[in-house]
């Protein structure tokens, strides 16, 4: 393969001046039709044999074949001198081009002006230099150029049907060379690269360039080739569509003289080959850097876990002593986990790419792959059981802080309670007291025991933390010892606070059931004094009958007797309750409102009542002696009158008493019942008197001896009554 001697891109500009041009038409020998149009005064030489000497290479670079064919035929030159001047034509045709092209040109046609030249003159100079020249040159108007030509093979200029734009063959010439230059210098790069790659795989000792990148991207140059490629074959190269124009006959101009179809084919073939080798090295050896990568990465993640990340958690290993403290290093804990999530991600990311790499990698990096992916899994999932069981222990701390904090409270509360002075207004309260006061030792208790609880917890969580490597374990060991101690230590403080408080609790508790029992003889004794109080309204009230006969008073006598002795009981009673409040009091050392006036009340409702009760003994007596007398006189046959006299003294008597009112200690004078209780109870006795007066004077009648001394006695009754 030819490299091009001549690129169009270095005289460009002067390509586009059109100076000469092949337009794709042949002679009758097929040979090429090279076309130089001429122009009076802007012709340069220098840039008209630049321009041929790139047109007469372009045969050549393609195949050897077409070129000695090219060279077998010779160039028919057709120079369009109708718009320049003789003496430059001739120049053009008898001298220069021998000098350009001279074994390459077979025939020169030289295009008159129709008004112009000496024909004899031109032809003569043409002909006398045949010889010399090496080619003929025949001067032709443009409407005869046809006797040499085809008209298919000439274009519009000379009356032919053969189209040709210049400006699309230059383009078009200007992609195929770029193609040619960039694939053949693609091939080059991509042959070293291939090779460099082959021999370091031979000798892995060598290092080998693996950073080599071709000069073009290898898709963008196949690409264009193909479009080149593309349009070779549909015949549109230097610019030709195939044909005369409308209607002409689809022919092919330049075949496979100028037509680069087997050039670009060869190309993209050794392109491709060689772009799939580079393909398949850009695979290896991403799929080398992808491992290195993912090594890299897993040492990165390994080496940070192990490290960094191990510091952390060894240097944030206690528990605090109190709810902020535990919150503060929970905080942290989130902060060092964060941290964490992190590299886990990055764990997460590599864990899929290995798994990705290990359903389609080689025996070789299967073991590779797989002793990374278990390194890693290894040392993720300790370090996340690590950070999990950190997690729990401060939870646990937490939440047995919280408990201390909360038991603390209801410590201080009790003792709060039990410090401060009892005042309780009555019983009641005490009760009171006392039911919130053993509420609250119970509920300590109850806090005691949840603490208990929450310690185990923590020192069960801390026990079943995950173990530290051999080279670590020392330091771990050492905080969780602290822990432990540091949580014994609450847990027996609180327990002394607590016993202390029971310790209190007892003798608030004794205190006050004293208070209660204080309280309790303190109303029991002025319930006494109301009894007592009551017993006497009822002596001085109810108590005014004195009996209709002996029976009746001597058992309301006997009642009167027994309602004495309960009203003794209960001033004894009393006076004991009183007697047992002052010990109490003492105890208390308090001093108590019962002290100054319920004695005193007790004392002087029991002199009342004693007053009373002694009256009403004394009545109840008289009754008793005088209705005794009476039932003997009446019941007897024989009665002396002595005893009819006592009878008769003992009523007056009893009349005299009810008629006398009850004096108290105090001087105050008090009645049994109401005045018309006192009149029945009268009319009573009088009645009784009235049945022995009658008896008197019964016996009086049947008996002999009694005139005087009845009549002494009667009248004296009489009086009396």
């Amino acid at each position: 393969m030819s490299a091009v001697t001549m690129e169009a891109t270095t005289i460009l500009p002067i390509l586009r001046k059109k100076l000469a041009f092949l337009s794709g038409g042949k002679d009758r020998r097929s040979g090429l039709i090279l076309t130089i149009p001429l122009c009076s005064d802007q012709t340069s030489m220098e840039e008209l044999s630049a321009t041929l000497d790139y047109l007469l290479s372009i045969p050549s670079n393609h195949h050897t074949t077409p070129h000695d064919k090219c060279k077998a035929r010779g160039f028919t030159v057709i120079v369009d001198g109708r718009r320049s001047q003789w003496n430059i034509v001739r120049r053009l045709c008898c001298s220069w081009l021998q000098n350009v092209i001279p074994a390459e040109v077979s025939l020169v046609c030289v295009v008159k002006p129709d008004e112009f030249w000496d024909k004899k003159v031109t032809h003569f100079c043409f002909w006398k230099e045949k010889d010399r020249l090496g080619f003929e040159v025949i001067l032709v108007s443009a409407n005869k150029l046809t006797r040499y030509i085809e008209p298919c093979q000439l274009t519009d200029d000379f009356g032919g049907t053969l189209d040709y734009d210049h400006s699309d063959w230059l383009s078009k010439r200007l992609v195929f060379e770029k193609f040619t230059k960039e694939s053949t210098s693609l091939l080059d790069e991509l042959s070293i690269i291939n090779e460099a790659d082959k021999s370091s795989a031979v000798d892995k000792d060598k290092s080998a360039d693996c950073n080599l990148l071709p000069s073009f991207d290898p898709e963008t140059v196949l690409q264009s080739g193909h479009e080149l490629l593309s349009e070779l074959q549909q015949r549109r190269f230097n610019g030709s569509e195939g044909g005369g124009g409308p209607g002409g006959p689809a022919w092919c101009p330049m075949e496979e003289e100028l037509l680069a179809q087997p050039q670009v084919m060869k190309l993209l073939d050794s392109l491709r080959e060689q772009y799939t080798r580079y393909q398949e090295l850009c695979r290896q050896r991403s799929k080398r850097n992808q491992l290195e990568d993912i090594h890299t990465k897993v040492m990165q993640v390994v080496t940070w876990l192990q490290g960094p990340g191990s510091e952390l958690l060894k240097s944030h290993q206690t528990i605090g002593d109190s709810i902020r403290a535990a919150q503060a290093l929970q905080q942290k804990h989130e902060e060092i986990e964060s941290q964490h999530s992190e590299w886990f991600a990055v764990y997460v990311e590599l864990n899929q790419q290995i798994g990705a790499l290990l359903s389609a990698g080689e025996e070789e990096e299967v073991v590779e792959l797989k002793s990374l992916q278990q390194q890693l899994s290894d040392v993720c999932y300790r370090q996340a059981a690590q950070l999990e069981s950190r997690q729990n222990v401060l939870q646990a701390a937490h939440s047995f802080h919280s408990s201390t904090q909360e038991l603390s409270q209801q410590l201080d509360s009790l003792l709060g309670m039990l410090c401060a002075d009892v005042a309780p207004a009555d019983g009641a309260a005490i009760q009171q007291n006392l039911k919130m006061l053993e509420e609250k030792l119970q509920t300590v208790e109850a806090g005691l025991a949840s603490l208990r609880q929450k310690g185990a917890l923590v020192l069960e969580q801390m026990c079943g933390q995950s173990a530290w490597p051999v080279e670590e374990a020392d330091r771990a060991s050492e905080d969780q010892q602290d822990n432990v101690q540091q949580i014994q230590a609450v847990m027996d403080e609180m327990q002394l606070r607590k016993q202390r408080c029971e310790d209190m609790v007892d003798v608030r508790r004794l205190k006050m059931l004293q208070m209660v029992q204080l309280f309790k003889c303190e109303e029991d004794a002025l319930q006494s004094v109301e009894w007592l109080g009551e017993l006497l309204d009822a002596l001085l009230k109810t108590h005014v009958r004195l009996g209709d006969d002996s029976q009746e008073t001597r058992t309301m006598l006997d009642k009167h007797r027994k309602f004495v002795d309960v009203a003794q009981s209960t001033y004894d009673y009393g006076r004991q309750l009183l007697q047992a409040t002052v010990v109490l009091c003492q105890s208390l050392r308090c001093t108590t409102r019962s002290s100054g006036d319920t004695l005193p009340r007790l004392n002087r409702v029991w002199k009342q009542f004693s007053v009373s009760a002694e009256q009403r003994q004394t009545r109840l007596e008289l009754a008793l002696d005088f209705h005794t007398a009476a039932e003997r006189v009446l019941q007897e046959v024989c009665v002396d009158a002595a005893a009819l006299d006592d009878v008769d003294s003992s009523g007056k008597a009893l009349l005299d008493r009810l008629t006398m009112p009850v004096i108290f200690p105090d001087g105050s004078e008090h009645f049994f019942g109401s005045p018309s209780d006192t009149a029945v109870a009268a009319e009573g006795v009088r009645e009784r008197l009235l049945l022995v007066e009658e008896r008197r004077l019964q016996l009086q009648a049947g008996g002999i001896g009694y005139h005087d001394e009845r009549g002494r006695g009667t009248r004296r009754r009489r009086r009396g009554f």
